[in-house]
């Protein structure tokens, strides 16, 4: 499995309750459609990293790195070089 499946599965269990018609769009803003909110966006951090094997400074906690499939799949693919 692929970064990104592997983040909306967990994304899609986690935060919309496993709803198998549940749709996300690679560019759906998490924040914006409520997907997921500050709360949440902890949860996704603890997940990418054990998942991934990479540490989120606290400055790169901003909507540009974790506010859609995308920008999570863009922001591990620089953190794992």
């Amino acid at each position: 499995m692929d970064i990104r499946e592997q983040i909306k599965s967990f994304i899609i269990e986690n935060f919309l309750f496993g709803a198998e018609d549940a749709t996300l769009g690679n560019d759906d803003s998490f924040l914006e459609s409520g997907i997921i909110d500050s709360t949440g966006v902890l949860e996704v951090v603890g997940f990418i990293e054990d998942e991934f094997d990479i540490e989120v400074l606290d400055e790169e906690l901003v909507p540009d790195n974790f506010d859609s499939l995308s920008k999570l799949v863009t922001y591990i693919t620089k953190k794992q070089g």
